[in-house]
């Protein structure tokens, strides 16, 4: 069930804004051991919420790496997600009315300052692993470099000290298809959905790439369908509808927003001296097929966090193969968490 956590004091923004009040939108599994050591914290990635057992199937179960007879899991809802923690549905307190796009401008350090807030509610000093996947794992290292001490173990799955180039262009290209949507700006929840689907549509074509296409869209042997009813297009489409019915698009662009400010190296001297600052055990995880975060890119972020090991799933389902290849994810993170 989710819980929340209410923060009734200002929180200063990074770019200069300020949120009134906060509330973050959490969940817990397991039990907090009376030593308090048996924190496993999860950081979520784009549009999935703070429900890890819900987006995350096969991990928060007996025998998985999130097993909840041994750790006390915990994942936070981020902030400008329409989830339950503070973003551009909430209610701004000088006008009565949600924010839409008025929200201010978010970092992802911001999101794991929140993070850090309400460890420090449920009184969790000492997180013994702290895992994240994409922009979960933005979140992640930004927390690890702000608070080294507070962490031992470190488990990034397909993601990188800082935005690259080719990710804030494929962010750019969706917030191009949701602001060509002339209802975006009108301050309603449901402005810029035809958008908002053409942005979703974009965005999988970067989490599956060709090997996830090709393999489970194909058309029906010896099929003509009509335009637009291709197996590859009525996936698009259903995809794309799907995003609507649980999502916005002023907080899809406050995230992608957000996601483009990351840069671990910023006021800390460069990404390469932030993870020098890692002192938590730590493995990256790469996919063979993603062409987000591809394993080039991760061994080079491995290399860079003192003593980093590298391990990697072959899959052919792209950056969202740590979705779907449950069972090889298991083996590597699995025996890496349970070691002392």
């Amino acid at each position: 069930m989710v819980k929340f956590y209410h923060h009734d004091r200002p929180f200063e923004l990074e770019c200069g804004g300020v949120l009134p009040s906060l509330s973050i939108a959490y969940h817990t599994y397991g039990t907090l051991s009376a030593a308090r050591d048996n924190v496993v914290w999860v950081c979520h990635a784009l549009t999935a919420n703070s429900d890890v057992a819900d987006w995350w199937p096969h991990t928060v179960e007996p025998g998985r790496f999130l097993d909840p007879g041994k750790w006390f899991v915990v994942c936070a809802n981020i902030l400008g997600s329409p989830y339950g923690s503070t973003g551009p549905m909430s209610v701004n307190p000088a006008t009565g009315q949600p924010y839409y796009g008025d929200f201010p401008r978010l970092t992802i350090r911001d999101m794991a300052r929140a993070h850090a807030l309400l460890a420090t509610h449920l009184g969790v000093d000492r997180i013994h692993a702290m895992v994240g996947s994409s922009v979960g794992g933005f979140q992640a290292i930004e927390w690890v470099c702000e608070q080294p001490e507070r962490f031992d173990k470190l488990i990034l799955i397909a993601t990188d000290a800082k935005a690259s180039p080719w990710t804030i262009a494929v962010d750019e290209t969706q917030r191009m298809a949701i602001k060509a949507d002339h209802t975006y700006g009108e301050p309603r929840p449901d402005a810029a959905r035809d958008g908002l689907a053409a942005a979703r549509a974009i965005g999988l074509l970067t989490y599956r790439g060709p090997e996830g296409y090709n393999l489970t869209q194909q058309d029906p042997p010896g099929s003509m369908p009509a335009p637009s009813a291709h197996r590859p297009c009525t996936y698009q489409q259903y995809q794309g509808e799907k995003l609507c019915r649980r999502y916005d698009a002023y907080s899809y662009v406050t995230i992608l927003d957000a996601f483009d400010t990351h840069d671990v190296g910023r006021g800390r001297g460069g990404v390469d001296a932030a993870l020098a600052r890692v002192t938590a055990n730590t493995i990256v995880v790469g996919i063979s097929t993603d062409i987000i975060f591809t394993p080039a890119e991760m061994r080079t972020l491995a290399a860079k966090i003192p003593g980093g090991a590298y391990a990697e799933i072959d899959s052919a389902f792209g950056h969202d193969g740590f979705l779907v290849e449950h069972d090889a994810l298991n083996n590597i993170i699995h025996p890496f968490i349970n070691t002392l």
